[in-house]
């Protein structure tokens, strides 16, 4: 009987050892894609024709992952003109460009005299993309009024 109630307090930590020991996995979980965000600054809404705004943009991301690579591209759906990267890369409506850097600055210049739509998406390369849309109106007097910033949302990629 002394035997038995002798070993009754290594039972319990006998059987916690078998728990941990059997929960345990060997994998290791490491966080590949972290949600990000492109903000701006307040942007003129009015231009005139032949005349370049200026975006200034910082991109944020929640966490750092090495493998991490962040594409721009951009649609005109209204109006004509062209945009650029600060560093002087003209960008092609849907064609993508690496982005190299998450402080950087778009300089768009309208070729029209019509209201103008641009939706610039940034995307890495776990399918996460955010979508930044501005709209311009035409200024014929020259003088810039009015600003505003550009709306940004996530898009769900399936």
């Amino acid at each position: 009987m002394k035997k038995i109630i002798s070993k009754i307090p290594i039972c319990p930590f006998i059987i916690a050892v078998l728990f941990f020991c059997i929960s345990c996995d060997n994998k290791l979980d490491i966080q590949q894609a972290f949600p990000f965000t492109v903000g701006t600054m307040p942007v003129q809404t009015t231009i005139v024709t032949g005349n370049t705004v200026e975006i200034r943009c910082n991109l944020k991301s929640e966490g750092q992952y090495t493998g991490t690579v962040y594409i721009i591209r951009y649609f005109q759906s209204a109006g004509k003109g062209s945009l650029r990267m600060d560093d002087g890369t003209i960008f092609k409506p849907n064609d993508s460009y690496p982005l190299n850097k998450t402080v950087f600055r778009l300089y768009y210049t309208s070729a029209s005299t019509d209201q103008q739509t641009i939706t610039i998406y940034v995307e890495d390369n776990f399918g996460q993309v955010v979508q930044l849309s501005f709209t311009f109106t035409n200024e014929t007097t020259g003088t810039r009024t009015g600003t505003g910033t550009g709306t940004s949302r996530r898009i769900a990629r399936n």
